[in-house]
């Protein structure tokens, strides 16, 4: 199957600078990259650091929008299941009341040509063009092509969530106050994102591979250095059984001693039909002959569950992350799973979205569906819900909405001696 020179360089790359200790044993040549990458590693890491230092020192702007901004990010690049967890917290501030919008860049979205894209940031055409509207909140509005494939999920198991596509997220989320109604905003891999001020800040860590190798980009996977999780609020443990987790939590504390750890795992709820849309139940993977079809940044987790639920892989076919499949290569892959006599081909959801109409499909193909299930620190999560819908918390005070000096919402514990303190403004 052809496969770009990027996905090429990728798949090259990946494996080196993903684990610790995965680039040893390699010829010079390797060896030699290995070195070059180190040292663009130090010019990333000094560029990262300055430009957050530029940021907390006010020279460079936070914006603010006069409402509650969450961002859902972590600290290195794909693989610790961010997409379930937005989710997770959109649905709840949702059914508390919170009128939603998740805002995502988009990654590998359907975008204009070179030529186009040099005319509008000379021409500033960029700022003026309002974002992609994937969902207003009631109705679907545009295709995985061009929202990308995680809002298109998002807004797909959303339906009374906005979603909105930009790179300019301060621009996407003045549309969503102002053209929308919406009164909370979630930073879709918001981590990063410096120039919309956070309220909350969540980051996610994935237990099975926390830092990676702990070098920076590109000698490592790591988007800024470590010390930077002092800014979280919360820290999420993904991909966590409950257990063997105590070094890892000890050393977070030891960075981030305020951030409350929660831990949580993704789970499986059933399969469905990519063509019919039918559910199957879990229990229809015990004793199946499948074939396996990812782009996903860590595809061992998804393709053990299938394992671990008594499937029989006979092939397993892996493309980098974001990768958007052709026609042709689905059918490559339902002719192996015919040859192989398959019984499915499984994939996941975030891949089934990037799927073009197939013309045909001898072999069922089904998508797993996952979400989160919090093993610990379940009150947590449950305080952090409430300070962004201004409820009484789970820790005790009650939490109000105030006026803030720069017209943003926030939220304060009330002691008695302080209920006159401050202007209350009604939620």
């Amino acid at each position: 199957m052809s496969q770009n020179r990027f996905e090429r360089t990728e798949h090259l790359l990946v494996p080196l600078i993903s684990r610790e200790g995965a680039d040893q044993g390699h010829g010079r040549k390797v060896r030699l990259l290995l070195w070059v990458l180190k040292q663009l590693s130090y010019i990333y890491r000094s560029v990262v650091q300055l430009r957050l230092f530029l940021y907390n020192r006010g020279i460079f702007r936070h914006h603010a929008l006069g409402c509650q901004v969450i961002s859902v990010g972590n600290l290195t690049v794909g693989g610790t299941g961010k997409t379930p967890v937005v989710e997770v917290f959109a649905r709840e501030l949702q059914r508390e009341g919170r009128r939603v919008a998740i805002l995502s860049r988009g990654y590998k979205k359907k975008v204009p040509g070179v030529l186009k894209r040099i005319v509008d940031r000379i021409t500033f055409g960029d700022r003026r063009r309002p974002p992609r509207v994937v969902s207003d909140g009631k109705k679907l509005l545009l295709d995985s092509a061009m929202s990308g494939d995680e809002p298109y999920m998002l807004a797909s198991n959303l339906p009374d969530v906005a979603v909105l596509v930009d790179k300019n997220r301060v621009k996407s989320g003045r549309y969503a106050i102002n053209k929308l109604g919406c009164d909370t905003l979630i930073l879709d891999d918001g981590f990063q994102y410096l120039s919309l001020r956070h309220r909350q800040e969540i980051v996610l860590v994935d237990r099975t591979n926390p830092f990676g190798n702990r070098h920076v980009l590109p000698r490592g996977i790591l988007r800024e250095p470590i010390k930077n999780i002092t800014k979280a609020s919360f820290v999420f443990l993904t991909k966590s059984d409950g257990k063997n987790s105590s070094s890892l939590k000890k050393e977070i504390r030891s960075l981030n001693p305020k951030a409350e750890i929660i831990e949580c795992r993704h789970c499986a709820r059933y399969l469905q039909n990519v063509v019919s849309k039918e559910r199957e139940h879990l229990d229809y993977l015990s004793g199946l002959n499948i074939v396996v079809l990812s782009g996903i940044a860590a595809p061992g987790g998804f393709e053990n569950e299938l394992e671990e639920r008594g499937s029989r892989i006979l092939e397993r076919f892996r493309f980098v992350d974001h990768h958007r499949y052709t026609q042709q290569e689905l059918l490559d892959i339902i002719n192996t799973a015919e040859r192989l006599r398959a019984q499915a081909i499984v994939t996941t959801e975030k891949d089934a979205v990037r799927f073009p109409k197939l013309d045909r499909c001898d072999v069922p193909v089904y998508f797993l569906r996952v979400d989160i299930e919090i093993l610990t620190g379940e009150e947590d999560f449950r305080d952090c819900i409430s300070r962004v819908c201004f409820r009484t918390g789970s820790r005790g005070g009650r939490a109000k909405e105030v006026s803030s000096p720069d017209n943003e919402d926030v939220a304060v514990e009330e002691a008695p001696e302080r209920e006159k303190a401050a202007e209350v403004v009604p939620a």
